[in-house]
């Protein structure tokens, strides 16, 4: 319950908080507000999810990744020119919750190891893997199938290039296991905004219907 004399920007609170979930799907906020996303990485992928989780209100996002923002990720990822050299962590926070102050991000720069997935991970309902690395990709798969069975990865291969946006599905080849992408498609063809996107909402859309109980692959 929000109080009523609380404001921001000269609007009450509660009336912001309301309004901005207006067009949600019938009955999500409360599952929505109280489900908590890790997401390992902050780069094509990471930042898209991120922001369209957040625009949906989902209440905990915890940021994981290493890296700074560079120039060359403009082309695709969720930063600002005037963010190059920041902790991408950091920048995403920032820009997240200038969107939705009602989210609680969380934002650490460290690098996955097999050592900390399970304390970086255990806490979240969802890890959302984001990363560019094939090899980082698979030793989040292999350490957290592992040591966190009962939590849902959701992972995305294969969105490079300009092919046809049709081609990249959402598969679930066991229990809580989810890959998002075309699956054949690599890196060095070169990855830009269009089907980064769309493999990105492939992966948070799949996330929503985890946090919401829907099973509709």
């Amino acid at each position: 319950m929000i109080p009523d004399h609380l404001t921001i920007q000269g609007m009450p609170l509660a009336t912001v908080y309301t309004g901005m979930k207006d067009r949600n799907v019938a009955d999500s906020t409360a599952k929505l507000s109280a489900a908590h996303v890790t997401i390992a990485g902050s780069g094509g992928l990471g930042t898209n999810i991120a922001l369209a989780l957040t625009r949906i209100g989902v209440g905990h996002l915890t940021l994981i990744d290493f890296d700074v923002v560079e120039l060359s990720n403009l082309n695709r990822q969720q930063f600002k020119f005037s963010q190059v050299g920041m902790p991408k962590v950091v920048a995403m926070k920032q820009n997240l919750q200038e969107i939705n102050p009602f989210v609680t991000v969380e934002a650490i720069q460290e690098r996955v190891t097999r050592d900390n997935v399970y304390d970086l991970f255990h806490s979240a309902d969802i890890i959302a893997e984001a990363f560019d690395n094939p090899a980082a990709k698979a030793l989040l798969l292999d350490t957290a199938s592992t040591v966190l069975p009962e939590t849902p990865l959701v992972m995305g291969t294969g969105m490079a290039g300009v092919h046809s946006s049709n081609t990249i599905k959402t598969a679930n080849p066991r229990p809580n296991l989810y890959i998002a992408g075309d699956g054949v498609s690599k890196g060095t063809e070169g990855l830009m905004a269009p089907r980064v996107m769309i493999t990105a909402g492939h992966e948070a859309n799949i996330i929503t219907q985890l946090i919401l109980g829907i099973n509709d692959l």
